[in-house]
This record gives structure tokens, C-alpha cells and sequence, in this order.
């Protein structure tokens, strides 16, 4: 009796196992898409993802938000969370907007002067004060 019992123990463990493993084995797996961390390179090669954008003033990849921020604002002094970023290089400025996809290359006849392009005017005055079309729409330190 014993033995029969635990005959059909090892049996039942058996058959058990054995319909799972066939229902894994006729399961379709979808191939699933592997993304690659840190494999997402613009045309310039700069990676988004670790916070790279591409500097035509610069000719390289840089990190935006370390150049000097300028806080998004309107005349009546209201104060809104996005940002626009500002990199220096000699006569010249690169101004990152988030409206903007490509930057905006301003320049500045000389020291102590305003950056100036079409209807942007970036004033160095108490930090920095960005102007588009005469209002003042960011101001930064």
C-alpha cells in the first residue's frame, strides 16, 4: 500500500512538471527590442541622455544647463518654470530656448554691449535680462 501511494506521488509530481514545461515549449515569445542606455546620439554624435546637446558656437557637445540660466518671466514679474540657456564664447552668445530646436547665434560689437540677432537682445544688465521683439521675457545671473 505504501508503495503504491507513493507511486502515484511520482507519478502525479511527474505529469505535473511535464505540463508545464510543454505549455512553456508551445508559448510564442515576442521578440522584444533592446534599448541600449546612453545609444541615443544625435547627428552630432552628442547623447541626449546623459544631458548633451550640440553647440555650434562651441563646435561640440556640451551640457547646457551648465552655462548660465535665465528664468522665464514677463514686465509684470510673474515667473514660470521653464528655462532658456545662454553659453558665452568672446563677442558671441549661444542662446538654447526651449521654443527653439536649433540654438540662435547672437553677437555683440563690443564689450559691455547687448548680444543682438533679428529680434533678440540679450542685455547684460543686473545678470542678464533676454528681450524678444522690446519685452522682456527672461532674466537670469
Amino acid at each position: 500500500m505504501k508503495k503504491m501511494f507513493l507511486f502515484m506521488i511520482i507519478a502525479a509530481v511527474t505529469f505535473s512538471c511535464a505540463k508545464k514545461v510543454s505549455q512553456e515549449s508551445t508559448a510564442v515569445k515576442e521578440p522584444q527590442e533592446k534599448k541600449l542606455v546612453g545609444g541615443d546620439s544625435d547627428a552630432h554624435g552628442c547623447k541626449g541622455s546623459a544631458g548633451y546637446t550640440w553647440s555650434t558656437l562651441k563646435k561640440e557637445c556640451i551640457r547646457i544647463f551648465e552655462g548660465t540660466k535665465l528664468s522665464h518671466t514677463e514686465e509684470t514679474g510673474k515667473t514660470y518654470t521653464t528655462a532658456a540657456y545662454v553659453i558665452f564664447d568672446g563677442n558671441k552668445a549661444e542662446l538654447f530656448l526651449d521654443t527653439q530646436k536649433e540654438s540662435i547665434i547672437l553677437e555683440r560689437k563690443s564689450e559691455g554691449d547687448s548680444w543682438n540677432k533679428d529680434d533678440y537682445q540679450l542685455i547684460p544688465w543686473k545678470g542678464y535680462v533676454l528681450k524678444k521683439a522690446g519685452k522682456i521675457i527672461y532674466t537670469g545671473e
